[in-house]
């Protein structure tokens, strides 16, 4: 028979077991998600990003843990939520929701790998030196929404046809804003309509934004592709039927909200592909070898009933390059 003490010292080691095979595996990483809207705001980007990691192999909670960081609109808090997640050494840093954010990051680190996502050229936005080799340890994912500005006015022109006077709301608040003006002022020339250029970056100014548009009376809206404007859906479609002011949107929680259209990149797809880019880093990338990934995927969104509220009749053309008509 074995005595009682070696017994008990056999069970001992055999509870020791467990915790000497946990100590010999790896940390689990942690990526820095670090967001400038609010921690409620566009959700579904999120389930996006989600299933880029998991198509790269990682699952949060099993092999991957994600440290969420929101600023809550406001900019002056980027920079300490920024220096919380560096100083918790986390393997990357997902910078999303405006450029101010990536921004924030590059200016405190140098080594920790930043992953943005962004809807401007990262190049002329100085986030990165070059879209085929970022250098630095700076990548991500852009979609060029500066380039849609000239589409947005076609897309009004095709609506209607004797608009005279577009409404342009843009945030200056945001980096992008400085550079966004010229192309829409250049659009407007080509297409021979006229622009007054409103800035509105909180609730109130965008409220003051569409009284001067209805004083003027102005005949159409357009927003710049700006995160503070995608969750404002709701406000600006009250705003567009108390004015009788149709707009066209770059994001399509605009017309799911009760907006007549809206034309952009599928920017869940996009947070999918940052997730996928992020995988890639945790595998040992270096985000100086990965090239920016320029996202392409565009959806028109048009909303029927609304259409039919302004007294609009859709060109059959437009309906037929629609991704999705709400009846």
């Amino acid at each position: 028979m074995i005595g009682r003490r070696k017994v008990i010292t056999l069970l001992g080691g055999a509870a020791a077991w467990p915790l000497t095979a946990r100590a010999q595996q790896p940390a689990m990483p942690v990526i820095g998600f670090l967001n400038g809207l609010a921690a409620g705001d566009r959700p579904h980007l999120l389930a996006g990003f989600s299933r880029g990691l998991i198509e790269a192999g990682y699952v949060a909670g099993q092999n991957v843990a994600i440290e969420y960081r929101f600023a809550e609109h406001q900019t002056d808090r980027l920079r300490a939520l920024a220096s919380d997640l560096i100083a918790r050494r986390v393997a990357v840093i997902v910078a999303t929701g405006g450029n101010n954010v990536p921004m924030a990051a590059k200016a405190l680190t140098a080594t920790i790998p930043i992953v943005f996502t962004s809807g401007s050229d990262p190049v002329r936005a100085g986030l990165v030196s070059s879209i085929r080799r970022p250098e630095a340890n700076v990548t991500g994912v852009s979609w060029f929404t500066d380039e849609l500005g000239p589409k947005h006015l076609e897309i009004v022109r095709e609506l209607l046809p004797e608009a005279g006077l577009v409404g342009v709301f843009v945030n200056p608040m945001n980096a992008e804003s400085t550079y966004q003006q010229p192309i829409w002022e250049a659009a407007a020339r080509t297409l021979g309509v006229k622009l007054e250029i409103l800035n509105a970056s909180t609730a109130g100014e965008i409220d003051a934004a569409f009284e001067k548009l209805a004083e003027m009376k102005a005949r159409a809206a357009v927003t710049t592709g700006d995160p503070f404007f995608s969750v404002r859906a709701v406000q600006l479609v009250v705003l567009t039927a108390r004015t009788n002011i149709p707009m066209v949107s770059t994001n399509r929680e605009f017309p799911l909200a009760g907006g007549l259209i809206s034309y952009g990149n599928d920017i869940v797809d996009a947070y999918r592909r940052a997730g996928i880019q992020v995988g890639r880093i945790l595998k040992g990338a270096k985000p100086a070898d990965l090239p920016i990934d320029r996202a392409t995927k565009f959806e028109l969104v048009i909303n029927r009933q609304t259409a039919k509220t302004f007294k609009i009749d859709i060109p059959s053309k437009l309906l037929a390059r629609a991704d999705e008509v709400i009846e």
